[in-house]
């Protein structure tokens, strides 16, 4: 049964938000935090990243350890 509180009439603006368009908000509000984070994140990554030269580190494996001469 619908509540005599809620108007359904005049602007949009005015009425109460339905339940559907709340977990909507919510969705969208979740959505844009996750993917703000995201862009916030490889923002710090590419600034903090280290810009050096090209050529490779030296090279380790499994058997760097023992002298190989």
């Amino acid at each position: 049964m619908r509540s005599s509180f809620v108007a359904t009439t005049g602007l949009k603006l005015i009425r109460t938000p339905s339940v559907r368009q709340q977990t909507a908000r919510r969705r969208l509000a979740i959505v844009g935090a996750i993917a703000g984070f995201a862009m916030l994140s490889g923002a710090i990554g590419v600034l903090t990243a280290p810009h050096g030269s090209t050529e490779p580190g030296p090279r380790t494996g499994p058997f760097s350890y023992f002298p190989s001469e």
